[in-house]
């Protein structure tokens, strides 16, 4: 089955309202202007979300005169990667919380470099969001903007009892066309599609096309109470949303902390091809092989062996590698758990505590460390620092011979941003003047025209022009 990635969501979280909804009594014909009530109830809360991505490199600038002179001077191997132009997309979100906090999907906004929210359909001021928290794996992002005045709100319902056959709201931009409303029905409950989210999805027949992500999935009393977010595109009217309880789980997770941690075993896993299982004497191709055991790690603890097989998790039944790895990631963390493994044809109980994933514990640790700057003269839009081994161990950079400022700061939209300029590059020259100290590319870029600025990002050095 094709599925087209997340297209809409929906939330409401504090109820502010602007109009008031018909009683709907279970059972009873539903008001002839329920849906018209609804709209004006859902759509304040609404907004468009506007992203762009600025791709940092792209091989070849055949069609820009002036890359083709810098080509000749400096040499071809200095372009074989360059910034790109920049790239856009739409999206679907709603507040939440009076003061701009705004709930959507995690694929509208991931990789973006700039997010501009807009509040209604014919507004013209765009609000500059910053992203509170994300989760790839439940899709589910927040975001923030700064406003003078409070907003209308969301409020969220509750998916649990929810039946098959209960008329449902969509709302969203899709394609762009600004606030939009559909109707339809819960179609089924618990999809399951693993490739695309940690939660069984609900199924809603109400229309929904690209730009929808993101937007609120509304019943009849005006409560959000799933997250539209994927389509299947072989077929029209079959929807997919994240139930809401599903999301208010997470909600306070992701506003704290910024993501959502994930378990940790220790464990190195391979799938069972037919060649291993005949080699390994196994009966089935079912299971997860462990080929390493981390030391230290929970597995070990455990007594976990190279060549063992993980046949169930929690009295669940794992089919491959990716199967039980999911299962552990999404795990309670610090809860011990039951598996059954195969070891040499014998099948054995024992249990394992899962953990927070170590890579989890370093990205908090990074998240509190900050380090002051000398920002940029111009409005470039960027901050240096000079290298020093407690940055280096942090945003683990390589090694110098010699002293050079580190970017630690890159402003949202900046001509430093747009010129491909990231936190991490370490700056080599500015104009063909070599930068040993932070002061050094304060006094060596110049404020009209363009400045090239070479840095060293991880192995390569990359030439990039920043126009002021």
């Amino acid at each position: 089955m094709k599925i087209l990635a997340p297209l809409f969501i929906c939330v409401l979280f504090f109820s502010t309202s602007f109009a008031k909804l018909p009683e709907v009594s279970k059972g009873e014909p539903l008001p002839s202007d329920l849906f018209v009530e609804l709209a004006k109830l859902i759509n304040p809360t609404v907004v468009n979300i506007n992203t762009s991505q600025i791709p940092k490199f792209r091989k070849g600038l055949r069609n820009d005169p002036y890359a083709q002179f810098l080509k000749q001077f400096f040499g071809p191997q200095v372009f074989n990667q360059q910034q790109a132009p920049q790239a856009h997309s739409l999206g679907t979100g709603f507040i939440i919380r009076k003061d701009g906090l705004i709930l959507t999907n995690n694929h509208v906004i991931d990789g973006a470099d700039i997010i501009k929210v807009q509040l209604s359909e014919n507004d013209e001021k765009l609000y500059d969001a910053k992203v509170i928290g994300k989760d790839k794996r439940t899709d589910i992002a927040l975001i923030k903007i700064e406003t003078k005045v409070d907003l209308p709100v969301a409020k969220l319902g509750e998916s649990k009892s929810l039946e098959v056959g209960e008329w449902l709201a969509a709302f969203g931009n899709p394609y762009g066309h600004g606030h939009t409303m559909t109707k339809g029905i819960l179609s089924a409950r618990g999809r399951n599609i693993n490739e695309l989210n940690k939660f069984s999805f609900l199924q809603t027949d109400a229309s929904i096309n690209p730009g929808n992500s993101g937007g609120p999935l509304v019943n009849v009393h005006g409560e959000v109470v799933g997250v539209n977010t994927a389509i299947d595109a072989r077929a029209q009217g079959i929807g997919f949303a994240i139930p809401i309880d599903d999301v208010k789980k997470i909600l306070t997770i992701l506003e704290k902390s910024g993501h959502v941690k994930r378990g940790y075993a220790g464990v190195s896993l391979s799938n069972i091809s037919p060649q291993m299982a005949h080699s390994l004497k196994l009966k089935s191709t079912s299971g997860a092989l462990v080929t390493q055991i981390i030391e230290s790690s929970p597995a070990e603890t455990a007594g976990i062996k190279p060549y063992d097989v993980f046949l169930e998790f929690d009295g669940k039944k794992v089919s491959n590698a990716h199967n039980l790895s999911q299962y552990i990631s999404d795990a309670d963390l610090n809860k011990t758990y039951a598996f059954k493994i195969n070891r040499n044809g014998k099948v054995k109980g024992l249990k394992i505590k899962i953990l927070v994933h170590p890579d989890d514990k370093l990205a908090q640790r990074k998240k509190k460390k900050s380090y002051k700057g000398q920002k940029a003269p111009f409005n470039i839009g960027f901050k240096v620092i000079n290298y020093n081994r407690a940055l280096a161990k942090t945003w683990n950079l390589p090694r110098l011979r010699a002293p050079r400022p580190v970017v630690i700061e890159v402003t949202p939209g900046s001509a430093a941003e747009k010129s491909g300029l990231i936190p991490g590059d370490i700056i080599l020259d500015i104009n063909r003047m070599k930068t040993a100290k932070a002061r050094q590319v304060l006094r060596s870029l110049k404020k009209d025209g363009f400045n090239l600025i070479r840095v060293l990002r991880g192995n390569r050095v990359l030439l990039l022009q920043v126009m002021t």
